[in-house]
């Protein structure tokens, strides 16, 4: 596997987006409570940054966000926060609470079309006050990965998550853990860096756009989306309702193993329904590594009889956010299922 080590500029310019999240809190010594500081300080708290040499300007989210209430509104002000600044700086980091960071790092991966420089999203399971904190590793690495050049040119050109060592492609990642500092995993592609003594990028699994194009961010989402996880012995009010809801215009269906689900008649007869009502319904395997094939079974063809798409290889949050940003920018049912079956920005695998 051919390895690249970092090469950094000391006059790259990284933008510091703190939306909210751990790793900006420090514990108030009169109360022992914690609360956000102000980044503008943020060297107080993180000295080392003074040794990379980058220029790093912050901009703080006010009030910062709580990750669990993240969500499109949120997308949109990261998204035209980096637009806005695109032409003056090399990279972005983005400072995030790690619950809902991987569906935050697959949305972006389609709002900012045309991307061409770095967006590293990061955080910590502890407080950046905490003796212990993970917070000053993944803030110090990912600015410089942020900052990483090759011969003069960005290494990387795409949405990632950095964590405990590892960058991760961020609409190939999930939240793993609660506990431990290795939170994150992309199971479906391989790491694209590890951060040990050095970094070293794998550069034949970093996204290299084909042409360099104009950034083109995309401020609509579409938000009626939902998720619906089989289990053996779901009962058809269940299955209905979900299918059922006002408004509704995909669903991501986590089913079993390959993508296979129970073909009861009731079953089957709900999902060509809502089909008809040109509901997408995107077939996702509720297991952590594999791809969905849903020729392999006969369960899988009656699915895909009554119209049920496939989800390839695609991580739940990366599924339900690319449905809505497709259906955001105005897509036809047919145009959506069209562009679910192609991978835009190296989100899923398609066989040859």
């Amino acid at each position: 596997m051919a390895k690249q080590h970092k090469q950094f500029d000391k006059e790259t310019s990284v933008l510091l987006i703190y939306t909210g999240g751990t790793i900006g809190m420090v514990e108030n010594p009169q109360t022992g409570s914690l609360e956000p500081f102000n980044f503008e300080h943020l060297k107080e708290h993180v000295p080392e940054l003074k040794e990379l040499g980058h220029k790093i300007t912050t901009i703080q989210f006010d009030p910062p966000l709580d990750s669990s209430e993240v969500g499109p509104e949120s997308w949109i002000k990261m998204t035209k926060t980096i637009a806005d600044n695109y032409h003056d700086y090399d990279g972005f980091v983005i400072l995030h609470g790690t619950d809902t960071m991987a569906y935050t790092a697959s949305a972006l991966s389609f709002m900012l079309e045309n991307l061409n420089k770095p967006v590293i999203v990061t955080g910590s399971q502890l407080p950046i006050g905490k003796v212990r904190t993970d917070g000053k590793e993944n803030l110090i690495t990912a600015i410089d990965i942020a900052a990483a050049k090759d011969n003069g040119d960005t290494v990387i050109r795409e949405v990632c998550i950095y964590f405990q060592n590892d960058l991760l492609r961020g609409n190939r990642t999930r939240k793993i853990n609660a506990d431990y500092f290795s939170a994150f995993k992309s199971f479906n592609y391989p790491t694209l860096a590890h951060a040990g003594v050095d970094i070293k990028f794998n550069k034949e699994f970093i996204y290299h756009p084909d042409t360099v194009k104009p950034l083109k961010a995309h401020y609509q989402l579409d938000e009626n989306i939902a998720v619906l996880k089989l289990l053996p012995g779901i009962p058809p009010q269940i299955v209905k309702g979900i299918l059922s809801l006002p408004g509704l215009k995909g669903v991501v269906m986590e089913t079993f193993g390959s993508g296979n689900a129970p073909c009861f008649d009731w079953f089957l007869d709900l999902l060509k329904e809502a089909v008809s009502r040109d509901i997408v319904i995107v077939n996702i395997t509720q297991c952590c590594i594999g791809i969905v094939e849903m020729l392999r079974y006969d369960t899988g063809h009656k699915l895909s009889d009554v119209g049920v798409i496939s989800g390839y290889d695609s991580t739940t949050e990366s599924a339900a956010t690319k449905l809505m940003y497709l259906f955001g920018q105005g897509l036809t049912a047919n145009e959506v299922k069209e562009y679910m079956n192609c991978s835009l920005i190296g989100e899923i695998t398609i066989s040859e």
